[in-house]
């Protein structure tokens, strides 16, 4: 098999940013087709601080024109589905959007099918730092994959890296592979820049003064299907990230 198309699924603008940025910037590089799909337009999400937009009215469309920056600035395609990210609850508790886990997988596979998909990138099975709406696409996605595209390779982000912290770790996955991005940090980093509303989230738990020091410069992922048994995987995203630097924790 050679890989040739990638379609990455994330819950909300910003997740394909922070979450794979670099990896996204390193398929495109190597001249493979990345194909974005986000589920929502992250309308219950923040406003920024000072606030990009006045209140929620029109914070999805923000969103999305800061999702079209950033998926043009890695360099690859959009699809945007038309669930409504729900609003942050009291003490910041987190929601999944409405969508029944059925039609959504069958949607993500007919994107899959038409993009002739040999590889998809989604969320983690702990949402990362346990956001149910990430919880949600990954269920959607591996149900998908394993029921109408069984040979397809599926991979999850933000699997956890011993001895290096970061709350996004799915901390139930541990990495097949690890790869400092630093060689495509300028790229990530201008697609950082257009998520103007999320910009003071990316600073807010360091303190930090800037988006490029909120940059994570290690992105890590797990293959989930086909099954490699315990055996360390060995395919064409394995062999490309090795020879890009990769490391198996």
């Amino acid at each position: 098999m050679t890989l040739r198309s990638v379609v990455a699924f994330f819950a909300h603008p910003d997740d394909e940013t922070v979450l794979a940025g670099g990896l996204i910037a390193l398929l495109v590089q190597q001249g493979i087709a990345v194909h974005v799909v986000c589920a929502t337009r992250g309308e219950g999400g923040e406003l920024g601080e000072p606030p990009v937009v006045p209140d929620h009215t029109r914070l999805g469309e923000v969103r999305e024109a800061e999702l079209r920056c950033a998926v043009e600035t890695l360099g690859a395609s959009l699809t945007l589905l038309n669930y409504v990210d729900p609003l942050i609850g009291p003490d910041d508790v987190l929601y999944p959007f409405d969508a029944d886990i059925g039609t959504l997988a069958r949607q993500f596979v007919h994107i899959a099918r038409q993009r002739s998909a040999n590889l998809l990138l989604t969320h983690g099975g702990d949402g990362e730092y346990g956001h149910p709406a990430h919880q949600l696409v990954n269920r959607a996605v591996l149900e998908g994959t394993r029921r109408m595209l069984p040979r397809t390779l599926v991979y999850t982000v933000a699997a956890s890296v011993p001895n290096i912290e970061d709350r996004l770790w799915n901390q139930s996955e541990p990495a097949h592979f690890a790869l400092d991005i630093r060689p495509w940090a300028e790229r990530k980093i201008a697609a950082m820049e257009c998520h103007r509303t999320q910009h003071a989230l990316f600073r807010r738990r360091k303190q930090l003064r800037t988006v490029a020091e909120a940059l994570r410069t290690v992105e890590s992922v797990r293959r989930q299907l086909p099954d490699t048994h315990g055996e360390p995987p060995d395919d064409d995203f394995a062999r490309l990230l090795r020879t890009a630097g990769a490391w198996r924790p």
